[in-house]
């Protein structure tokens, strides 16, 4: 019995791990040089996310305007002089750029 529970727990372990990695977003290169020259031209004013952790994964609220960067699905915003880019159906931020 103790030998089919640690089993089912490890199989748990990894479907979970696979869901996970499957929701991770790679931007591509070529996207990626766009979107830092096109935020590099276009300049925001820093706001200010209270409560908000400025990590891959984190979710933006309502009140932070996203910004278009031309034939790119993602968005960016500028939070605490952080560049970061977000996916604007689900608001995650998908990178915090250095």
């Amino acid at each position: 019995m103790k030998m089919h529970l640690t089993v089912a727990a490890g199989l748990l372990f990894l479907a979970g791990a696979g869901a996970a990695a499957a929701q991770d977003v790679v931007i591509q290169p070529e996207q990626e040089t766009v979107i830092r020259e096109y935020v590099h031209k276009q300049p925001l004013a820093s706001v200010k996310v209270p409560g908000v952790e400025l990590s891959v994964g984190s979710v933006l609220p309502d009140t932070v305007e996203l910004h278009e960067v031309p034939n790119v699905k993602y968005r960016y915003v500028v939070v605490d002089n952080q560049t970061v880019i977000v996916d604007p159906d689900t608001r995650k931020i998908v990178e915090v750029m250095q």
